[in-house]
């Protein structure tokens, strides 16, 4: 029941950010593919991001057929919930300062904690786990970037999850017995920390990733390729 009502929770929080949050993101396509300055001219620096991150618009790529714009038109596939997932999603970015979390690693998987001491924020971390986990068992990938989602979500059934919500966000513990899913639940973990550390400059980045692995996407020539936060981060290049 509890998850349940997570999930209504998701819809109800989507509908206030949303629309917001879309359009605020839709600025990384835009300069990642050369609005205003050029592609190898946009500033990275914390400062420069918060302006591009709130202003613009660009199409969409995504593999559902490139119906959604912006962020939203950049997933890997595109359902009716996906504009309200990003949009909790993207606030949950641009309050990355008011998020704390721990990362255990276990032999076979994670356990994490990921919680804020601000209501209206914890109450998205609710949500939006609520929302994934939902996605999770039901096959219905929500992803951008990813290298690591293909692997947890085609190996769903691999997985055992356990959620608990606490006051102020919720602990997710998952595991599998597969070693390739128990790494990329891990590499996942990582990349998810990432985004909490540094916010909108991580979610650029990972924005630079995905427009250099083409029209294929995270499930294109990468797809499977599980890749450490640290490693990625070079790869896609350096800010």
């Amino acid at each position: 029941m509890k998850q349940g009502n997570q999930i209504a929770i998701a819809a109800a929080a989507a509908a206030i950010f949303a629309a917001s949050a879309v359009f605020a993101a839709s600025a990384v396509f835009a300069q990642s593919t050369g609005g205003g300055r050029g592609a190898n001219q946009h500033d990275h620096g914390s400062a420069g991001h918060e302006p591009m991150m709130r202003q613009g618009m660009g199409p969409g790529m995504g593999g559902g057929g490139g119906m959604g714009r912006g962020p939203v038109g950049m997933l890997t596939t595109q359902d009716a919930n996906s504009a309200a997932d990003m949009g909790i999603t993207m606030n949950l970015v641009h309050e990355n300062t008011k998020i704390r979390r721990t990362v255990t690693r276990l032999p076979d998987g994670i356990r994490t904690v990921t919680e804020s001491d601000d209501p209206k924020i914890a109450q998205d971390i609710k949500a939006h786990v609520a929302s994934m986990s939902g996605r999770l068992q039901e096959g219905k990938e929500f992803n951008i970037f990813s290298t690591t989602l293909p692997v947890i979500f085609d190996n769903a059934k691999n997985i055992k999850s356990k959620i608990e919500f606490t006051a102020k966000g919720a602990i997710v513990t998952r595991t599998s017995p597969d070693p390739k899913v128990a790494t990329a639940l891990q590499a996942h973990a990582d990349e998810v920390t990432e985004l909490v550390k540094e916010g909108p400059v991580a979610f650029h980045r990972g924005i630079d990733a995905r427009m250099a692995m083409g029209p294929g996407g995270p499930r294109g020539a990468r797809a499977g390729a599980v890749v450490p936060a640290a490693q990625g981060r070079q790869q896609q290049h350096a800010h």
